[in-house]
């Protein structure tokens, strides 16, 4: 294991119990320049992860609890009228952070929810008539209760595009729960330090540039990527049946990004096919769009993506 990620996964530990594809998943996004979408029932310590996260980083951290009533321009910021100096002025948003919780995201209504895509894709935003950068590193992390339905805006597949990665959460095992219990009632949880920064987390971004991809693992890549768009072209007659979009270009660069940052955090300087299929699934769950015949034959996103698995000959 890469000796930071080794130290921040230790300090984010001290308070999240389990849960260690959450935390591997953020900080894949966090070097990446990713985003992060996950779903999960409440009270699995979603916002208590990132939190922890953004403490052992020493970086900035806001949360947005989505609802019905929120504007865009809460999320983004506004131009107010200052009575003093008789000069509007700009207020930011919470977006202008590092890490950004946006909690129930599909409790927004669309409006809502697009005034995130720029900042997520263009890493600015937009207010009157000016632009402003937020400053780097940068993650949004979105979550989804997949329980209640009523209320909630389902979120576009093109918005769905944005995320690099969908995680989804599970309940912790029976040992890992006896754990928690037993250190809420003791002692509670443990101070966080920082253990890295900014300066590593740049440093990790450029060394993920140094890990090497071969030619074949490139293109193993790509079979995967396009086995969801033409499944009876590598022998899934049964899966083109439940498919009604494939994968787009941005997983193909999110496959490709992804592997190697699980590489890095490895302690490699190479991907291996391994590596490609730990975070296989996150990449393809949320761009894998499935028609009406998958949702009445119970068939999911991740049932489909073992079959390209299988499909599609590792090198």
């Amino acid at each position: 294991m890469h000796p930071t990620i080794e130290a921040i996964k230790k300090e984010v530990g001290k308070v999240i119990v389990g849960h260690e594809h959450l935390v591997e998943s953020m900080l894949i996004a966090l070097v990446c320049e990713g985003h992060l979408l996950v779903e999960g029932v409440p009270g699995l310590a979603k916002t208590t992860a990132i939190n922890a996260l953004a403490q052992a980083l020493g970086l900035d951290f806001k949360r947005v609890q989505f609802t019905p009533d929120l504007l865009p321009s809460d999320i983004t910021g506004t131009e107010i009228y200052d009575p003093k100096s008789g000069e509007f002025k700009i207020k930011h948003g919470p977006v202008f952070t590092n890490l950004l919780l946006a909690d129930e995201i599909n409790r927004a209504p669309a409006k809502v929810q697009s005034a995130l895509l720029e900042v997520m894709q263009e890493k600015q935003v937009t207010i009157a008539e000016e632009s402003y950068r937020v400053e780097r590193p940068f993650l949004v992390m979105a979550t989804q209760n997949p329980v209640e339905q009523e209320g909630t805006y389902r979120l576009p597949e093109a918005q769905l595009d944005r995320f690099m990665m969908k995680v989804e959460v599970g309940y912790n095992t029976i040992e890992e729960e006896f754990e928690i219990v037993s250190r809420v009632a003791a002692r509670g949880f443990g101070e966080i330090s920082q253990v890295a920064g900014k300066e590593e987390i740049a440093r990790m971004q450029e060394a993920l540039q140094e890990v090497h991809v071969d030619e074949a693992v490139q293109k193993y890549m790509l079979k995967l990527i396009f086995a969801s768009r033409f499944p009876k072209e590598y022998g899934l007659q049964e899966m083109a049946e439940y498919i009604e979009f494939g994968a787009s270009p941005r997983a193909s660069i999110d496959l490709y990004k992804a592997s190697r940052a699980v590489a890095l955090m490895r302690g490699k300087d190479f991907v291996s096919p391994a590596d490609v299929a730990e975070v296989l699934h996150d990449v393809l769950r949320h761009r894998v769009i499935l028609n009406y015949k998958a949702e009445a034959a119970g068939v999911g996103s991740d049932a489909v993506i073992r079959e390209i698995q299988k499909a599609v000959r590792v090198p």
